[in-house]
């Protein structure tokens, strides 16, 4: 056995057994209570594909209650509005509304092309997301969402090495389920998320939802006349389902959904970070000096469809899941976020370039068996296909670069089965394994040299046990091992370099934790992790060179812990909190990597081919918050017959944060978090709520990321928005 498996298991037991000794702590007060007596609602997970108290399930995992959800995207936000929400999850984007890029435990991916793979799957109602612009789709009229750490390639389709983020809409039932939330605020800010459902015919039940957000402009270029050029957006998405149930062993749910977007692309501002990585005097939120980018557009629009399929033999259910997605637009930007050669600060050159998307599409099937028996085995196996074919095309226009047109085409098939047995009614052990064969191609019509063919398989197991110390105390461990395929970066091509591949990454990652209800009024989770990546796939931004290239390192090493709270001390107040810790590490000797153009690089540096570069070993991943925590709370008086009065606030924070793959002054940001407010008055049924709200109360200015190629550029979060909304429900 070698040094680090002796390491590994020594790490393991230690964690098991602290999390043992907490629980059993904990264990006389909790037997003492009783679950009629419980101020906490139930939460449903699906991590194993069926419905399970989040309490029952060996994985750590996190939700969103449907307040704070109303309460975040209540001022137009989008998805990236989830970022700190939860410990270990991250997010941001270089591309506006569109095209995120989300971190769990510290891992993801910084590349901003458009056929980018990302390590954070993102499942929307039982179907992958896998290009970065579906994952984009807008969130609304939303059942719950789960967050799942750590690797998760057993049961799920696409590239989950980090963990998966899943979405589950409200579906169609039998009863009447209308609900809706409106809102108006600053800069002109409305929203509106509704949806309606219920019976149609005897075995036919339907509803619709839509989603519409918009804001006006709000920033000034101050390079134009006039004032209000640009910042605003309009979004637009709707939702129908249908679901048959014609006798009591078949249920057809339909989903078609369309989006279209038309707002703004990223707003990059030159020369606007210090060295201390702060904004610095060059900063004004409401105004930038653009003279390229023909006013920053960003237009997209989407639609899809899939059909869920589920037949009850009696002692196994079989399920079939077809779907298919398309998408296309464009964003256009100013990327050197000023003018050359007249500010803010120094810029060498102008930069204006357009990516599109020409054409997506992406069809996906999956087949899956599993046990519906109330016996100590639990069983599921299924297998899974994966098509898509996008088309991108990189454009300056004017002029630098020409036109560049790729097509990358991915296809992939999975088989997949897990087991799970209670060996004692406390302790439960759970097994998979899926075996992944993933084929990617790039092909550049105008350059056939430049085209590209990379394929791989793997097999991705995992390992969990979970131990009822007592009915409301229990302690688990995992050890997964996951697999992301091959990648293809195609972005050099318009800059007249061949495109860079990265191999697969493999993880393996091990955890432990325990999981508690305390006196019927106290969930408390928590869990510790450590994980290995092998040949993680990294992006690498020139900088000065100005080349965007995919790489691999030889390993990527992390380990940390997450905290989840919950607490109804009374009836009328309940807390929300957690906190989470990653300190990850690059681990390559020889891994140089281009730097920037302007900022102070710290990292050791080599001169290769008369370009300097920077050695990356030890560094953190990028975009790897060392620290996040979450807190919100809700407090309510009762005020009329049927009525409350309530305030409610919530809270992220973000600790030092990297950037990029080398470390640098400039680009380095810490202690970082935005408040929300909201408080008025609701119905006690829940049926109406009134309210006013603030969001980034405090009007942090937040550097979200940055653009290192010719000056140091940054983009930053939304301003202060102060609103009323409404919500009603039947």
């Amino acid at each position: 056995m070698s040094r680090s498996t002796i390491s590994t298991a020594k790490f393991m037991a230690s964690l098991m057994a602290a999390a043992s000794a907490a629980a059993l702590m904990a264990a006389p007060a909790v037997a003492q209570q009783t679950a009629d007596d419980s101020r906490l609602d139930v939460v449903i997970i699906t991590a194993t594909q069926r419905e399970e108290n989040l309490q029952d399930v060996p994985v750590s995992a996190a939700t969103l209650p449907a307040d704070q959800l109303a309460s975040i995207f209540s001022s137009g936000e989008d998805v990236i509005a989830l970022a700190a929400r939860v410990p270990a999850l991250y997010a941001e984007s270089s591309n506006g509304r569109v095209a995120p890029r989300f971190y769990i435990r510290g891992l993801g991916n910084t590349d901003f092309d458009l056929a980018a793979s990302q390590p954070v799957s993102i499942i929307m109602d039982d179907v992958v997301m896998e290009n970065v612009v579906l994952k984009s789709t807008p969130i609304f009229d939303v059942d719950r969402v789960e967050v799942y750490r750590g690797p998760q390639g057993t049961l799920f389709g696409r590239n989950t090495t980090a963990g998966i983020i899943r979405f589950t809409s409200v579906k169609p039932s039998d009863e009447l389920d209308a609900r809706a939330q409106t809102s108006y605020g600053s800069y002109g800010s409305f929203s509106f998320d509704g949806g309606i459902g219920g019976k149609i015919v005897d075995g036919v039940s339907g509803r619709a939802s839509m989603l519409y957000q918009h804001r006006d402009d709000w920033i000034d270029n101050t390079f134009t006349p006039g004032d209000n050029d640009i910042g605003g957006f309009d979004e637009i998405a709707a939702r129908g389902q249908l679901l048959f149930t014609p006798n009591e062993q078949l249920d057809i749910l339909l989903n078609g959904h369309v989006r279209k977007l038309d707002g703004t692309a990223a707003v990059f501002r030159a020369n606007v970070l210090d060295a201390n990585g702060d904004l610095n005097g060059n900063y004004d939120r409401d105004s930038v000096s653009f003279n390229q980018g023909g006013g920053n557009p960003q237009e997209y629009k989407g639609f899809g469809g899939s059909a869920n399929i589920n037949y009850d033999f009696g002692d196994v259910v079989l399920t079939s899941i077809t779907a298919y997605e398309s998408a296309e637009g464009f964003s256009r930007g100013d990327i050197d976020g000023g003018v050359a050669g007249a500010g803010p600060g120094f810029i060498p050159f102008d930069s204006d370039t357009q990516d599109s998307i020409d054409d997506l599409d992406q069809t996906t099937q999956e087949l899956r068996l599993a046990s519906d028996t109330a016996g100590p085995l639990q069983w599921q196996a299924g297998a899974y296909l994966f098509d898509s074919s996008v088309t991108i095309t990189t454009v300056g226009p004017s002029g630098f670069p020409p036109p560049a047109t790729l097509q990358h085409d991915n296809t992939s098939w999975a088989v997949f089965g897990q087991v799970s047995y209670d060996f004692t009614d406390a302790l439960t052990v759970t097994g998979g394994v899926r075996y992944t064969d993933d084929d990617k191609d790039l092909t550049v019509a105008a350059a056939p040299i430049n085209n590209v063919s990379i394929s791989d398989s793997h097999v991705s197991w995992d390992l969990s046990a979970m131990y009822d110390i007592t009915p409301d105390v229990s302690v688990f461990a995992r050890v997964a091992d996951g697999f992301r395929g091959p990648s293809i970066q195609g972005r050099d091509v318009a800059f007249f370099n061949p495109p860079s591949v990265a191999q697969s990454e493999t993880v393996i990652s091990y955890e432990a934790g325990f999981k508690s209800t305390l006196f019927d009024t106290l969930r408390l989770n928590a869990a510790a992790f450590t994980y290995e990546v092998s040949d993680i796939q990294l992006t690498a931004v020139g900088g000065g060179g100005n080349l965007v290239q995919l790489v691999n390192a030889d390993k990527g090493k992390a380990w940390g812990f997450e905290v989840d709270a919950e607490w109804a001390p009374l009836d009328n107040l309940v807390f929300t909190g957690g906190f989470s810790y990653v300190d990850s590490e690059i681990d390559d000797d020889n891994l140089a990597v281009g730097i920037c153009a302007q900022c102070t690089v710290t990292d050791p540096l080599v001169v290769i081919n008369a370009q300097t570069r920077a050695l990356v070993d030890g560094n953190p991943f990028p975009n790897a918050p060392e620290s996040i925590a979450n807190f919100t709370a809700r407090y309510s008086v009762p005020f009329g017959n049927d009525g409350e009065l309530f305030a409610f606030t919530d809270w992220a924070y973000q600790g030092e944060t990297s950037l990029f793959i080398y470390e640098s002054t400039e680009f380095t940001t810490d202690d970082q978090f935005e408040g929300g407010l909201k408080f008025g008055w609701a119905r006690t049924d829940g049926s109406l709520e009134v309210a006013a709200f603030a969001r980034n109360i405090t009007d942090e200015d937040n550097i979200k990321g940055g653009i290192d190629f010719n000056n140091n550029t940054a983009f930053v979060n939304d301003p202060r928005v102060i609103g009323v909304s409404v919500r009603v429900a039947n």
